[in-house]
């Protein structure tokens, strides 16, 4: 259900922009996604930009994180608002997804303490830290001015399928994984996907500044172990940086909640390297495609949008208490429980979901909520031809997958989601189509 939306558009030139980085990797023995840090593979990263220019600025941050949900996500936004000057509807938070890394939901791990959980979601004190030391580096970063805007997008060959497949007695499975070892079925088609990996670039005349790459895609190879890392994606994403070091590079996984790289991964680790550099090679061919005009007008739109509960069985408080509070729970199950909980105390309180978008000339910026089907970025596209639409996802994961209605009436009925499956898809879009107006 929508509830508000508002725009602040103007006319500027030049545009400025800041832009930041900095270290989020947790320490050995702090909760992941996964259960515990065990080793450290690689550095989490967040890096981001501050767009000057059109009223308070914008924040763009993309965190190496699994997922932030509800008073995290708020916390989050509130101080890296604040280092920016700006209010926390203008900061466009997306979690890359990669899941050997932090998960957060401070009232989750607030509801867990209560009854003594020995199961742990988050460190809220090392939470609390990473958003220090990303504000830190906001306020460090100098402007520089952005006089063009560049659009440019390459296909991602052999990296992305759908989780949805025909079985061969022609039932619909949604079980294709980020790892798939049955090569029955990861040879079936790709399925539905965005093929395109995008790019928007800032640029000073000629120069480069900046440039966001996105695409649809869970950002896994394989995982599990506690084994810290920022994935395929981060390999990517490190390299294009170091081959060109004159542009600042930021990455934003798409809506994904249904596409992984299972039709091409079975989980061996040699694969990393190798989808990293497929998703490397469309990064720079859809750099080197940009096409520039200059940027004229930016402007900020928020549709803001309330889902209904679940209500299916399992999906009420009292349920999830009970799970939650019980001695045998598995883990994942207890965490599951006390984010539920969470979200319907959310939901309580009317508290809703932005979804942000930044206009920027002929291109926008789109953020979405959660693990939001690839169909949404695809309808975003649709509802705004005439421009270049980006899609990130994995803003506020609260609402777990947020699945279409025709998945929904071919048996999709994944449990992690906590919203209602009959009215989902009619409030997504229409906050969709109110942030792109």
């Amino acid at each position: 259900m929508l509830r508000r939306s508002f725009l602040c558009a103007l006319a500027v030139n030049p545009v400025r922009v800041a832009t930041f980085q900095a270290e989020v990797t947790p320490t050995i023995g702090t909760p992941i996604y996964t259960g515990t840090a065990r080793s450290i593979v690689d550095p989490l990263e967040a890096r981001g930009l501050v767009v000057h220019g059109g009223g308070k600025p914008v924040v763009i941050c993309s965190l190496d994180w699994c997922e932030i949900r509800n008073r995290s996500y708020d916390q989050w936004r509130e101080t890296l608002a604040a280092a920016a000057g700006t209010t926390r509807e203008r900061v466009l938070l997306s979690c890359v997804h990669q899941h050997d890394a932090p998960y957060t939901d401070m009232d989750a791990q607030r509801l867990l303490d209560e009854v003594r959980s020995p199961d742990r979601l988050c460190d809220v004190a090392f939470e609390r830290a990473s958003m220090d030391t990303v504000a830190s580096s906001i306020r460090a970063a100098p402007l520089q001015v952005v006089t063009h805007i560049g659009t440019g997008e390459a296909r991602a060959e052999k990296v992305a399928s759908n989780r949805r497949y025909v079985r061969p007695d022609g039932k619909i499975s949604f079980g294709r994984t980020s790892a798939t070892r049955d090569p029955a079925i990861r040879d079936m088609p790709e399925g539905l996907i965005d093929p395109m990996l995008k790019t928007v670039g800032f640029w000073n005349g000629s120069k480069p500044v900046a440039a966001l790459h996105a695409y649809s895609t869970h950002p896994m190879s394989y995982y599990g172990q506690g084994n810290v890392s920022a994935d395929f994606i981060g390999i990517a994403r490190r390299r294009i940086q170091s081959e060109d070091r004159d542009t600042f590079h930021i990455y934003l996984s798409g809506a994904s909640g249904d596409t992984m790289a299972g039709r091409y991964n079975d989980g061996n680790p040699a694969n990393r390297p190798v989808l990293a550099g497929r998703v490397y090679d469309a990064m720079a061919a859809a750099w080197r495609s940009t096409r520039r005009e200059p940027l004229r007008r930016i402007g900020f739109r928020n549709g803001n949008l309330i889902f209904r509960p679940r209500s299916t069985r399992g999906f009420s408080e009292a349920e999830m208490r009970a799970l939650m509070q019980a001695p045998g729970t598995p883990r994942r199950e207890r965490l599951d429980a006390a984010l539920g909980i969470s979200w319907l105390q959310r939901l309580a309180r009317r508290q809703p979901i932005d979804v942000p978008a930044l206009h920027l000339g002929p291109a926008v910026l789109v953020l979405v909520p959660a693990e939001a089907f690839v169909q949404y970025q695809l309808w975003a596209q649709q509802a705004s031809p005439s421009r270049f639409v980006m899609t990130a996802g994995y803003s506020d994961c609260a609402p777990g997958y947020i699945p279409t209605s025709a998945a929904v009436s071919k048996g999709y009925d994944d449990h992690y989601s906590w919203v209602d499956f009959n009215t989902c898809e009619a409030a997504m879009r229409t906050a969709i189509r109110q942030a792109l107006r």
